[in-house]
């Protein structure tokens, strides 16, 4: 018997199987160490707990006892915060802000680009140049720290190596000049939370 919205005891991810922003908080929970109970749901056929909990159920929608989160900025800087260590985000107010401005950069102007293909069809294969062009314009950001903008794993990285575990999937190819983009990537996935993070259907992606 699935527990009902209001009587959920343990840590809860309402998460779909295939989505960036819902593998981006899934990221988080793994790069935390955190234990959750991850509930698979169909963005068509939201169930109806979720709906209880999230007036527009959507995902990720995070479930923490009596506090309901939803937005994935939310709920990564309230996983980082909740569970302190090791720590997503710097200390210093500075390096937080350009790192938040670049998660929003990130989500404008690759994730809608992913989105846009995902739908398919004649603009798909527009968003695919604008995609790779947008992603090659930041590799010397790559090639100046070993994670993005930061020397630490950050929250950032957390939504960047999900588009990037994508973009064969999405058909896109970087070529030599992506190479320390993609140098970036493998390293990111040969981590132990990186594949506690993903779905069968993201590891099917590769």
């Amino acid at each position: 018997m699935v527990p009902s919205a209001r009587t959920r005891t343990v840590l809860t991810l309402y998460t779909t199987p295939d989505d960036i922003q819902c593998h981006r908080a899934r990221l988080v929970l793994a790069a935390k160490g955190v234990a959750y109970e991850r509930v698979l749901v169909d963005p068509a056929s939201p169930p109806e707990d979720l709906i209880e909990l999230n007036p527009y159920g959507s995902t990720p929608t995070l479930v923490d006892r009596d506090l309901t989160l939803f937005d994935t900025s939310v709920v990564s800087e309230y996983l980082d915060e909740r569970y302190p260590h090791p720590p997503l985000m710097p200390i210093d107010p500075l390096s937080r802000a350009r790192l938040r401005v670049a998660a929003v950069r990130v989500e404008k102007d690759w994730v809608s680009e992913v989105d846009i293909i995902r739908l398919g069809g004649r603009p798909a294969d527009s968003a695919r140049k604008r995609l790779r062009a947008n992603l090659l314009s930041t590799v010397p950001l790559f090639k100046a720290s070993k994670f993005f903008l930061n020397p630490e794993m950050s929250l950032v990285d957390c939504l960047v190596a999900p588009v990037i575990w994508r973009l064969p999937w999405l058909g896109v190819e970087l070529g030599r000049e992506g190479k320390p983009l993609l140098d970036y990537g493998e390293r990111l996935f040969h981590s132990q939370g990186f594949a506690r993070s993903m779905t069968d259907i993201e590891k099917a992606m590769r």
